[in-house]
């Protein structure tokens, strides 16, 4: 009894530690960088000789570009951007307002490597330029009107157009104004994950774009200037700017695990359910923060509910039929 007692007594610890590292070290470890270069200025006076000049490697993605329609939202702007109630994000592109229905081209010659629906973005292209070691982002596209497939295309070639306000990412209920979402990033697409706040499809990040190599996209435009060889990938690696979160990932994960060891099987309904209520809040919470390991401890409330489930069948199958009519 006095070995149970202490069972009990240690899981409910691992889960203690588990909030308490949680609710104190993910919020620090969320914030967004203490300072980050801000967008520079850019004339836009010759911005549509770009694309009438064949020799130019870029051209903006949108035609007739005024300075009050670029930009909604500025490179590297520091705001709340998409829904984020816990803090503050960069805006790792740039945002140019124009009508809905009008024509989004390719910035440069390259491959489609991704059209198709993305969330909050509605339809959402991606072009890899190998030659550049770039590749550039084009959300909040019309679903409905017609898109380009994967395949090769050349600098100012038809992509897609811009989605109506219920859905371009927005709904009837929650309409978003039509705008372009367009990025430059080192690298192609292939070499980032698909979450975090590394992922390829960033938006709006809690760290500074140009540290996860995103580039500002009407500079890299103006400029004209390519460097031998191409643009060079990230010179640092992503341990120096993740360790810290994945650091936390792994306490957070081993202390889950070491949980679910201890509690699983437990016959103490108390410390079940405050397991079964920590450890969906602690998963959703992961989730909401952009962690990897959010899909870890997925999976360990997948086994946690199963090996409950399989508790309560044998229990109720052990059980005497006179017992289960009582």
């Amino acid at each position: 009894m006095e070995m149970q007692r202490r069972k009990y007594y240690v899981s409910f610890a691992v889960v203690a530690v588990i909030i308490i590292l949680t609710m104190i070290l993910v919020p620090r470890f969320a914030k967004p960088s203490e300072y980050c270069s801000p967008s520079e200025y850019i004339d836009l006076s010759q911005a549509n000789v770009y694309a009438s000049d064949a020799d130019m490697p870029f051209r903006f993605p949108v035609d007739d570009l005024t300075p009050d329609q670029l930009f909604g939202a500025n490179f590297a702007d520091y705001g709340y951007g998409d829904p984020s109630p816990y803090s503050k994000k960069y805006h790792a592109a740039e945002d140019y307002h124009q009508p809905a229905g009008s024509p989004v081209y390719a910035s440069a010659d390259g491959v489609v490597s991704y059209s198709g629906p993305r969330g909050g973005y509605g339809w959402l292209i991606i072009v890899d330029h190998p030659d550049l070691n770039l590749y550039s982002l084009y959300g909040h596209l019309s679903p409905s009107r017609w898109k380009i497939d994967s395949g090769p295309v050349q600098k100012g070639e038809l992509i897609g157009y811009l989605g109506d306000p219920d859905e371009n990412g927005g709904s009837e209920e929650n309409p978003l104004t039509p705008h372009l979402h367009f990025g430059i990033r080192l690298g192609q697409r292939i070499h980032y994950p698909t979450v975090g706040e590394w992922r390829w499809m960033a938006g709006w990040i809690k760290y500074c774009p140009q540290a996860l190599g995103w580039l500002q996209p009407s500079k890299i435009i103006t400029e004209q200037d390519i460097p031998d060889g191409g643009f060079h990938h990230l010179g640092a690696p992503l341990w120096p700017i993740w360790w810290q979160e994945l650091l936390l990932s792994l306490l957070i994960l081993t202390g889950a695990i070491a949980a679910l060891t201890g509690i699983a099987t437990s016959r103490n309904t108390a410390v079940v359910i405050s397991y079964g209520i920590v450890l969906p809040l602690l998963t959703w919470y992961t989730f909401s923060r952009g962690f990897v390991v959010a899909y870890a401890l997925l999976a360990v409330c997948v086994v946690f509910v199963a090996i409950r489930l399989s508790r309560f069948i044998r229990q109720r199958r052990s059980q005497p039929s006179s017992n289960r009519a009582d």
